[in-house]
């Protein structure tokens, strides 16, 4: 039956005729007052030219049956005849058609499967379709556009597949169900011989004179078939459902039985009732005190949590107060370094002006000395001639005093002079040798001053020599005694005090016994980084760590024992913990170089966590390349978190300082104590080889300062010497000259040379002041010199002394800034024992909120009203297992009440449920019966206005031929009649189609279908060799009849496949012929012998 949509009958086919569907429920023949409702042929024509939706635009085949390719074939919006000799593709054309849209095989009368159609010597064959998509019932017409193109490839496996495509050709699906879809919106019944009609099924049709099979094609072109075989399925489907049903009520006889025995069963155990009412009350007790116990714990906690918030609170103020304090500290320090960095430079700047003052004080002093020696020298010669003059002077005076001269022979007096005049010869050689002697004497006196100097410089680094050949033999015998003892490279007292700790720790005194010395639970992953490591930790590495304040008093107590005040180790104060503690968010990370925290292994959690806390090992890089840790840390911006640097010569890198270290090797973190060892030998014996030196120097300088000594003393004693020679000459010079003359005395001569004596003390005189002017300032030059440096020494010295209580006070203020921080520390080391305090309070919070949750749940399962419970867990238990006990007792002498109620409601339920299911099913059929007596009234209506129809048009078509003639319906036995009458009137006599020649029952066949085309709704018509059998009358008149039923319904495809001649079909534009060529029989040989098209 036609499948056309609600709309589909209204709007589009608004100018169709009415379909008459209401008719008399008696089953009469319709009166005349409904007849010209009916379709007829002198319809005028529809005012809707071509149909929009489901008609065939074009069909195109390759490679199917016989033929390599066929088409394309563009069919016209109404009529078209398919003309073509047998052979030519005719039948393929209306095959392909059945199949492109999804037929099978058998509805083709051409084969029993798909491969038969795919060409001999082809892999598959293909059939395009065409259907027109347009108007307001297009399907999707977004995505198909006005067209549809169906394609489908079939194997020669007898697989075919599908592709739907847009009038642009791309591909929308590759599903049967969307081609499904489009036939169902279109209406397109390719399995109804009505709307096409093949040219087996016409030939079948013709010939056969069976009414049952007559019966049975108006049955499938009306889809009554259909509907009646949907109704014997129900029907068959009812007389199970009844089977069903009494098969369920003879078992419900029987569950009702077990249900009633299971109800006696089950009244029998009321009597424990009461006990299990009880127990159910106490659990329900026992699950709200569970919820009421954690909710009391839960508060526990909330305040724990708030103490601790509170805890954390003052901790985080005196972290701030303590912060606040480290920065003063620092600054402090740091103001103080750049005090102490500022008077070295200023020591430094004046160091080289006192070796150049010092240098013009001895050049002075030198000049002054030689000065004064002239001096000294005039001084002499004065207090000689002074004497001299007095000589004289007396002996002037005793010649003129005396009465009477004793006379001297010429002889005599020429040999006094000649004396005379020798002495004063050798008195002047003598006064040259003493000038000589005396400038001899200056450059003794310097060389011993100098000498003196420089034996106490060398004696100086002589001491500071032995005292560091001493140091390092210290270091020698403390590396030798750590070979069995590795504690000693600490310190001698490292071992003794180590074992006073254990004793202390034995008899209880400790806490937790105390941890250290550091440097002995550490070890360096690369030897090279020890000195860096050294430089950093410093005195750390003796430091030992305590649990609490009393175990430090304990241990403080311990150390004063064996270590003096002010040189014991460092003690850090820290809480133990046994793992290390989390860096990864504020630990230095660089890909080439180490932190000081990772080229460690350490073996004591609490050591890692005192050197985290105290010394910040995770944010410290080791770069063993001086250069490259300038690069790092000053060329650009330091690597995150990175606080300072350390090289592997132990040199200290900051963003912006750099301080070199004082030591050159590692102390207490080399791992090579042979090499050690062999290494301060190698520098002792070269310490030895200096003070050697310095000794053999000193000795030198000593013996030298001695020889000179010696010198000076013999060149004095020959000073003295020179000057005695010189008075006794002088002497003797005068008492020559004073010796009287027996001859006549000539007293002038002697005032001549008084006078020359008393003007040559003049000019000596004159030049003694003068020598001692220069002296005098000499000395006043000196005395500058002195004074000069004097006071850049002193300068010096005033700066050394102040920089002495600089550096108590940057040795205060590092304690300060290490005390702050070890207190910042404490504070933060707080901050995080609370915080993880919090947290595992809040965690623990946590589990209690979801373990109250789980309970409350479990308590509202039990019992959704709350209980306020009186009683602890305790005491419910125990009443519930006494409860137990009872009610044990009383199943073991009775029966598990539990397993009887529970078989008892699985009977009822049981029961019940199948008493459900047979009512239901019961209904079910009731309602059926009722359905299907509705279905089958309708169903008779409905068949007895398609028969009405049928007939009608049937006789209106038979009258274009001026014939007569009626279709006898006979529903009760399923049979059809054709009777017709030729000729008119009472003379026209009756037959049925067996008593008929070939054309006239052709003719009848022909109106027969024409009739059923009234009554059945597709989009297009398709008759395969429709004139076959007639003559040229009946074939006329019926190809008139279906042009005129095309004309009238224009809206409709009309496909006619004829191998006769149509040259008397009038030219029209609604009817379009394509004429096919005609066939090449050596084309497929094999399957024209197996598929020969028929006439």
């Amino acid at each position: 039956m036609a499948k056309r949509k609600k709309a589909s009958s209204s709007e589009t086919r608004g100018h169709k005729r009415p379909r008459q569907e209401d008719t008399d429920e008696s089953g009469a023949e319709p009166d005349e007052g409904i007849l010209p409702h009916l379709p007829s042929g002198s319809s005028s024509c529809s005012e809707l030219t071509s149909g929009e939706v489901g008609i065939i635009e074009n069909i195109q085949l390759k490679n199917f049956m016989c033929h390599s390719m066929l088409g394309p074939f563009p069919f016209g919006p109404n009529v078209n005849f398919v003309v073509g000799n047998n052979g030519s593709g005719k039948s393929a054309v209306l095959t392909a058609l059945i199949v492109g849209l999804g037929g099978k095989a058998t509805a083709t009368n051409r084969g029993s499967s798909l491969k038969v159609f795919v060409k001999d010597g082809e892999s598959s064959a293909d059939i395009s379709i065409t259907l027109r998509n347009r108007g307001r019932e297009a399907f999707k017409p977004e995505a198909y556009g006005d067209s549809i193109i169906v394609n489908q490839r079939i194997s020669t496996d007898g697989s075919r597949s599908y592709k739907m495509k847009s009038k642009s050709g791309t591909l929308i699906s590759s599903k049967k169900e969307e081609l499904v879809a489009v036939l169902d919106h279109f209406n397109i019944q390719v399995d109804n011989p009505v709307c096409i009609l093949t040219q087996e099924m016409s030939k079948q049709f013709l010939q056969s004179k069976n009414e049952g099979a007559k019966y049975k094609f108006f049955l499938k072109a009306t889809h009554l078939q259909q509907m009646k075989d949907d109704y014997f399925y129900i029907l068959k489907t009812k007389e199970n459902t009844n089977l069903q049903i009494q098969k369920g009520e003879e078992l419900l006889q029987e569950l009702k039985g077990q249900y009633l025995e299971k109800k006696e069963r089950y009244k029998s155990t009321d009597f424990v009732n009461e006990m299990q009412n009880n127990l159910e009350k106490l659990k329900h007790k026992m699950a709200w005190a569970q919820v009421s116990e954690a909710e009391k714990a839960i508060k526990t906690i909330k305040d724990g949590i708030s103490i601790e918030e509170g805890r954390h609170d003052r901790c985080v103020q005196k972290l701030n107060e303590w912060q606040v304090k480290v920065n003063e500290a620092e600054k402090k320090y740091e103001v103080i370094r750049d005090k102490l960095e500022k008077i070295s430079e200023e020591t430094q700047a004046l160091k080289p002006q006192c070796i150049s003052l010092k240098e013009d004080v001895e050049a002075k002093r030198k000049a002054h000395n030689e000065a004064e020696a002239l001096y000294n020298r005039s001084k002499s010669e004065l207090k000689h001639m002074e004497k001299d003059a007095v000589q004289l002077h007396k002996r002037i005076e005793e010649l003129k005093n005396s009465v009477s001269a004793e006379q001297i022979s010429e002889v005599e007096k020429l040999e006094k002079q000649r004396k005379i005049t020798h002495f004063k010869e050798q008195l002047k050689t003598l006064c040259d040798q003493e000038v000589m002697v005396s400038k001899l004497l200056d450059l003794i006196q310097q060389a011993i001053y100098k000498y003196k100097d420089e034996y106490a410089k060398l004696k100086k680094e002589e001491d500071k020599m032995r005292q560091a050949v001493h140091a390092k033999q210290r270091e020698l015998r403390e590396l030798q005694e750590s070979k069995t003892n590795r504690l000693k490279r600490f310190g001698q007292q490292m071992p003794v005090l180590l074992e006073a700790i254990e004793e202390a720790n034995r008899q209880g005194h400790f806490k937790r016994k105390p941890v250290g010395p550091v440097g002995v639970f550490i070890r360096l992953k690369d030897a090279e980084l020890a000195l860096a490591v050294e430089s950093c930790l410093k005195n750390l590495l003796l430091a030992f760590c305590c649990d609490n304040h009393n175990d430090e008093r304990t241990l403080l107590t311990l150390m004063s024992r064996y270590y003096a005040s002010g040189i014991r180790p460092q003690i850090i104060v820290n809480r133990f913990r046994d793992e290390i503690y989390e860096v990864t968010q504020r630990a230095v990370y660089h890909s080439e170089f180490p932190s000081v925290l990772t080229a460690l292994e350490i073996d004591n959690a609490v050591v890692a966590n005192c050197l985290i806390d105290i010394r910040k090992i995770e944010t410290i890089l080791l770069i063993k390349n001086n250069h490259v840790a300038r690069q790092v840390m000053q060329s650009n911006k330091p690597p995150k978190n990175c606080r300072e640097a350390f090289t592997a010569e132990g040199d200290q890198v900051f963003e912006r300082r750099y301080y070199s270290s004082e030591n050159s090797r590692p102390k207490f973190l080399s791992k090579d104590v042979d090499a050690d060892i062999s290494h301060v030998a190698k520098e002792i014996e070269n310490q030895k080889t200096q003070l050697s030196v310095f000794q053999q120097r000193l000795c030198s300088i000593d013996n030298e300062k001695t020889k000179k000594e010696e010198e000076l003393g013999r060149h004095r004693h020959h000073q003295k010497d020179l000057q005695i020679r010189r008075r006794r000459i002088t002497v003797n010079i005068t008492d020559l000259e004073n010796v009287e003359e027996y001859q006549s005395v000539d007293i002038s001569t002697l005032e001549d040379e008084a006078q020359e004596n008393k003007n040559k003390l003049e000019s000596v005189k004159q030049d003694m002041e003068q020598r001692k002017a220069e002296m005098d300032e000499l000395k006043i030059i000196l005395k500058a010199a002195e004074r000069k440096f004097e006071e850049i020494t002193e300068k010096i010295n005033q700066v050394e002394e102040i920089a002495g209580p600089i550096k108590d006070e940057i040795n205060q203020a590092d304690s300060e800034v290490e005390n702050c921080k070890h207190y910042q520390q404490h504070y933060e080391k707080k901050q995080k024992e609370h915080l993880a305090s919090i947290k595992k309070y809040k965690e623990l919070l946590a589990t209690k909120e979801k373990e109250l949750e789980g309970k409350t749940a479990q308590a509202m399962d039990i019992y959704p009203e709350r209980t306020e419970v009186d009683r602890d867990i305790k005491s419910l238990d125990t009443e519930m297992k006494r409860l137990r006990e009872r009610i044990n007792s009383e199943r073991d002498r009775r029966g598990n009440r539990e397993e009887i109620i529970k078989q008892f409601y699985e009977a009822k339920e049981k029961y019940e449920d199948s008493a459900k299911k047979v009512k239901n099913l019961k209904k079910f059929i009731e309602l059926l019966e009722v359905m299907m007596l509705q279905r089958c009234r309708m169903y008779k209506k409905f068949r007895k206005s398609l028969t009405l129809r049928c007939k009608y048009s049937f006789g209106e078509f038979l009258k274009n031929r001026d014939y007569s003639g009626e279709l006898v319906f006979d529903h009760n036995n399923e049979t059809l009649s054709i009777i017709v009458q030729l000729g008119k009137g009472d003379k026209a006599a009756s037959h049925d189609t067996r008593s008929l020649s070939g054309g006239e029952r052709s003719l009848s066949t022909v109106c027969f279908v024409l009739s059923l085309w009234a009554i059945t709704e597709s989009p297009f018509r398709c008759l395969d060799e429709f004139d076959v059998y007639m003559d040229l009358v009946n074939r006329r008149i019926s190809m008139d009849m279906m042009l005129k039923v095309a004309d009238s319904q224009r809206y409709l495809q009309f496909i006619f496949l004829t191998p006769q001649n149509i040259s008397s079909v009038p030219p029209s534009r609604l009817i379009k012929i394509l004429q096919l060529e005609d066939p090449e029989r050596s084309q497929n040989p094999s399957y024209q012998n197996g598929h020969q098209e028929e006439d």
